[in-house]
């Protein structure tokens, strides 16, 4: 019998990332020799005969039906927020104040002072709090800002940042939760610019300025169940320029209309000695080009990140054998849970988060007004 520290979560949505995050919590001690193991106590969702289900199937002690009863709960030492994003900050600060450890998937709030509450009822509360920007985890990505942080590429002069997927083309795709504006708070800027502005702000350093565009192609989409129409107020695509604080330049790119991209993630960092190129749909490799190479062999050469040296892969198989989408949250918990046993908040944090929402904000703002605007954290 494991004579481990056991921390019990209760984890508030069930479909997606409720899924992923099922996952991770259940492998994590497969994969890790952590101090402390996850035990999946309960599940909360609204619709009963659903939530039942995704408990039996995830492997879930317990479920509810109401997040209030769960935080209420002695039995939980953990909150996991996966629900609709005008939920979160009530749901966190709530957890906060009952002294839950907290995760929270992205974007972190609807706008920047509802992030900049939730990050400081964390911090009064003494609670590890992380957001969940799993991209973070992948272990090329991890690379990356090795290499970038040793000086192998040098100085940073250019970030290009795209994230292109194309679910939302059907025009008559019905109207869900992510298109409208009082549930998400932003369209293609929160679901997808929000993952690059995090890769950025790891990688290479905050952001100082920003210009915005952005634009909705279908302006009406079916209400579900209904036989009407009814408007989208939020953005399908999202276009913006930066600059960041160390002089790098930064283009950033998101849509949701982008044919044929699944979800094609993509980062390249150009710098004084070489560049980076990263994609979310070849995840285990990393592309490098060296200034200092031979003349005549210069060129991008790709690096499978899955030897012992490079971060996290060393949990998983031997050299050449790929992991996926799934493993970036075994390893971003590894971190939470690290983070509960010693007592240092891991990053991302809600800090992270806020800032994060920062950046989104001023984008959005420039948008709507062709400003060129100044980042205030």
């Amino acid at each position: 019998m494991s004579l481990k520290r056991k921390v019990r979560v209760g984890m508030i949505g069930y479909k997606f990332m409720g899924k992923a995050h099922s996952h991770a919590y259940r492998d994590l001690p497969f994969y890790f020799d952590t101090d402390i193991d996850p035990v999946l106590q309960t599940i909360v969702g609204r619709d009963e005969a659903n939530v039942k289900r995704a408990a039996d199937k995830f492997g879930w002690l317990s479920y509810e039906t109401d997040w209030r009863r769960l935080i209420e709960r002695d039995d939980i030492d953990i909150i996991d927020i996966g629900t609709p994003n005008h939920l979160h900050a009530e749901i966190a600060i709530a957890a906060a104040q009952a002294g839950k450890h907290i995760i929270c998937e992205k974007p972190l709030a609807m706008h920047k002072e509802q992030a900049f509450t939730m990050w400081k009822a964390a911090q009064k509360a003494g609670v590890i709090h992380m957001i969940s920007h799993n991209y973070r985890f992948a272990p090329a990505i991890q690379y990356a800002k090795k290499l970038i942080d040793e000086g192998v590429i040098g100085d940073i002069y250019h970030v290009r940042a795209q994230y292109l997927q194309d679910w939302l083309m059907d025009a008559d795709f019905p109207l869900v939760w992510r298109l409208k504006k009082d549930i998400c708070g932003s369209g293609t800027l929160g679901d997808l610019m929000a993952h690059s502005i995090d890769l950025a702000r790891f990688l290479v350093g905050e952001i100082k300025e920003v210009t915005g565009m952005m634009e909705t192609f279908v302006k009406k989409r079916p209400v579900e169940g209904e036989p009407t129409m009814a408007d989208v107020d939020v953005d399908d695509a999202v276009a913006a320029l930066a600059k960041f604080e160390n002089g790098a330049f930064g283009v950033f790119e998101a849509s949701r209309f982008g044919k044929g991209n699944r979800n094609g993630n993509r980062l390249e960092i150009n710098g004084s000695k070489g560049s980076l190129r990263w994609d979310m749909e070849n995840m285990n490799t990393l592309q490098l080009y060296l200034d200092n190479d031979v003349f005549g062999m210069q060129g991008f050469r790709t690096i499978h990140c899955t030897e012992s040296v490079h971060p996290y892969a060393g949990a998983y198989w031997p050299a050449g054998h790929g992991i996926g989408y799934e493993h970036t949250f075994i390893n971003l918990m590894h971190a939470f849970m690290q983070g509960i046993s010693t007592d240092v908040n891991p990053f991302p944090s809600f800090e992270d988060g806020y800032r994060n929402q920062v950046v989104l904000d001023a984008i959005a703002k420039s948008a709507s007004n062709g400003a060129r605007l100044k980042i205030k954290y």
